[in-house]
């Protein structure tokens, strides 16, 4: 019956043929597979050489067809028979092999040759030709670059054109550049993660430089040098009469609040809150407006911040000591018999800051409502502290228990960190928070006086949020309450603060559109707890990188719900396979497995049970 060449699923066949119809035949693959066919689908019709021969002979021949020249030979803007081009080619009637030949080379050519039917071609156009060479030469060459670029980069050197690509390659790529592709095929080949490739090759720093670098291309681009906005003219203010002094975290650089204690005469005392006042020299319509607009606020992390306001406008604001600075003041009236708040007035002033105050100076003294003369400023500490406390139990916070929480410090030194844990509620805690709880009380009350919008903090139904208009804060046992004592740090506060100085001055509202001061609460809150998200992640890095860096091998932990469990001195929260049937409040000893610095994970072990929630309780 002799043998023929047939197409099936896009791929040339070879088979011999056993029976045949009009429209089918049945073949018999060298393999021995036997198949059914159409007849349309056969393109050659031979009997010598045997199909397996052929077909390898064909093979071979084709490798040396030049392709331009086959190309060449072709009727221009008109299709043909694979058969007809190849006796073109050939110069004389093709046997069986010179034809598969000539059809196997154009099917591996479309560029040159476009297909339009069961062995019907057409031969490219020039321009067609010249432009599909061109893309290919320059594929060609990209694949020879990125193969160079991955060698190179697993040596530990990335070529300045991938490079070029960052920071979006990393955190936003488009996965058709060739600089991504490359960065993936050197990945693939490293087996690691793309920046695990770079930070190998020294581009970024490590998995820190990852993390920290993700977050600022999402919420801020690239943070770029800060332009030189102009500032408005503060003004002339009249000078406070004492001097005042701050009490801050030794890593405070955005001093926000200071105090002071003025004697009046026999009865009364003033005691002064003071709040920096960025808003005597930001337009909030103008750029550096804009700035603080955008940012929300200052993004906290361990060995780092990222300011909202350019740090000129903070250096020229904060209330650092020996500078006399422009504030906007709350001053309270305090009878000296009881220390009860009996009048307060808000004003703007300059002030002399005298000292910053560091709460690891005083922060160990267990009572304040009596100082040593030597302490500094112990008088005024006492005196603060008794006007703290009457202001406490006036809203009725000491009548419900306060809870413990905890704080942890993070020192970063270099690569190395400290982490230590600081219990809240130390009495200069409450002297601050009760100080700072008052302005903010006060000056809501004022705002929510003249039925100005701004930024309110409320809560309700156990929901914590800002709104735009007054409500009472529960948790706070308040009326009302706005954030007003960090302007250099947040701008619900700066807002506010523009509020407060326009009403101080009899003039307009800045802010006298619900619609607006409803968008920029929603702003800030996103924004804000993205920032909250973005600090325990990091605040979460460094715990793990403290554990490498001590080479802990077990540790201590407290059980929490399904299987998971607090770290024992660390704020770190991890899974404890085997751990779900244990009761939470279960003290257990982890063995440490693993610890992923990219993946921000943990992976331990139980070891042992240390104490049941029945033991701790008995």
């Amino acid at each position: 019956m002799g043998h023929v060449v047939y197409e099936e699923g896009g791929e040339l066949k070879v088979g011999t043929v056993l029976t045949e119809t009009e429209s089918s035949l049945q073949v018999e693959a060298p393999h021995g597979k036997r198949s059914k066919i159409k007849s349309t689908s056969v393109l050659l019709r031979f009997t010598t050489p045997e199909p397996r021969t052929l077909l390898s002979q064909a093979q071979g021949m084709q490798e040396e067809i030049d392709i331009d020249l086959l190309w060449s030979v072709c009727p221009a803007e008109s299709e043909w028979h694979f058969s007809a081009l190849a006796q073109e080619y050939q110069g004389h009637v093709p046997n069986s092999v010179e034809q598969l030949a000539v059809l196997l080379r154009l099917q591996s050519h479309p560029i040159y040759f476009h297909r339009r039917g069961r062995g019907l071609f057409r031969a490219a156009a020039p321009d067609t030709l010249k432009a599909a060479l061109a893309g290919l030469e320059r594929r060609r060459q990209q694949e020879a670059l990125k193969a160079e670029a991955v060698l190179a980069m697993a040596a530990g050197e990335c070529p300045d054109w991938v490079k070029q690509e960052l920071p979006a390659l990393l955190y936003r790529p488009d996965k058709n550049t060739l600089a991504w592709k490359t960065l993936d095929a050197a990945a693939t080949e490293m087996k690691q993660s793309p920046a695990q490739v770079l930070a190998h090759c020294g581009v970024i720093q490590g998995s820190r430089g990852w993390h920290e670098g993700r977050f600022e291309f999402d919420y801020f681009g690239e943070l770029g040098p800060t332009l030189e906005y102009p500032l408005e003219d503060p003004g002339e203010w009249p000078l406070y009469p004492v001097p005042v002094f701050s009490i801050d975290d030794a890593t405070t650089t955005e001093i926000d609040d200071a105090f002071s204690v003025l004697e009046l005469d026999s009865e009364y005392f003033e005691v002064g809150i003071h709040i920096a006042a960025p808003a005597l020299l930001i337009d909030p319509r103008g750029e550096l407006g804009g700035v603080a607009r955008e940012r929300m606020s200052t993004v906290y992390m361990p060995g780092r911040k990222i300011p909202m306001l350019p740090e000129r406008v903070i250096a020229r604001c904060s209330l650092d000591e020996g500078e006399v600075r422009p504030t906007l003041s709350l001053l309270l009236t305090v009878q000296r018999s009881d220390s009860a708040v009996v009048a307060r007035r808000t004003v703007i002033h300059r002030v002399t800051i005298a000292t910053n105050v560091r709460l690891h100076q005083v922060e160990a003294l267990d009572d304040l409502s009596s100082l040593p003369a030597d302490q500094p400023h112990g008088r005024d500490l006492a005196i603060l502290s008794r006007v703290a406390e009457g202001l406490a139990q006036a809203r009725g916070a000491r009548d419900r228990p306060a809870p413990q929480y905890f704080d942890y410090a993070f020192a970063i030194d270099g690569e190395r960190v400290q982490i230590t844990l600081r219990p809240r509620g130390a009495p200069l805690d409450e002297l601050v928070s009760e100080l700072m709880i008052e302005v903010n009380r006060h000056w809501a009350s004022e705002l929510a006086g003249a039925g100005w919008f701004g930024l309110f903090r409320v809560q309700g139904q156990g929901r914590t949020g800002m709104a735009v208009e007054p409500a009472p804060h529960q948790g706070l046992g308040l009326a009302q309450y706005a954030w007003c004592s960090s302007p250099l740090r947040r701008y619900p506060d700066l807002l506010n603060q523009w509020q407060l100085i326009r009403r101080l001055q009899q003039q307009s509202p800045v802010f006298d559109s619900r619609e607006e001061c409803r968008d920029l609460a929603l702003a800030f809150e996103r924004a804000y707890e993205a920032y909250q998200d973005f600090q325990r992640q990091m605040e979460r890095y460094w715990s793990l990188r403290w554990l490498e860096q001590e080479g802990v091998s077990t540790c201590e932990a407290t059980l929490l719900r399904e299987g998971t469990a607090r770290l024992t001195g660390l704020p770190l929260v991890v899974k404890v396979p085997l751990a779900q049937t244990l009761e939470a409040g279960t003290r257990v000893r982890l063995t440490v497995r693993s610890i992923d610095l990219w993946g921000l994970e943990l992976h331990c072990e139980l070891n042992e049970v240390i104490s049941s929630v029945e033991t701790a309780a008995s």
